[in-house]
């Protein structure tokens, strides 16, 4: 799960046991001044990016899931060119 805010990036990693969320890792960080400045689809990618970046060695050789709330995001990374 990742989500992005005026000021700060967060992520989430979870693994699914049972059918349910158990949280592996707890990730967050601020935003410096230039990505204070991003639209809200460029933050919400930005994290996205960090948690990929931040969980890799977790991640690597795993299916992933990413789960965001962003709506123009979603559509964006869903439409094919």
């Amino acid at each position: 799960m990742c989500d992005a805010s005026n000021y700060a990036l967060g992520a989430v990693l979870a693994q699914r046991v049972d059918k349910l969320p158990r949280v592996i890792y707890y990730a967050s960080r601020t935003l410096d001044s230039a990505q204070a400045n991003y639209t809200n689809t460029e933050k919400e990618l930005l994290a996205i990016i960090f948690a990929l970046d931040k969980f890799k060695s977790y991640l690597l050789g795993s299916h992933v899931i990413v789960l965001i709330d962003h709506v123009t995001l979603k559509y964006l990374l869903k439409k094919a060119d």
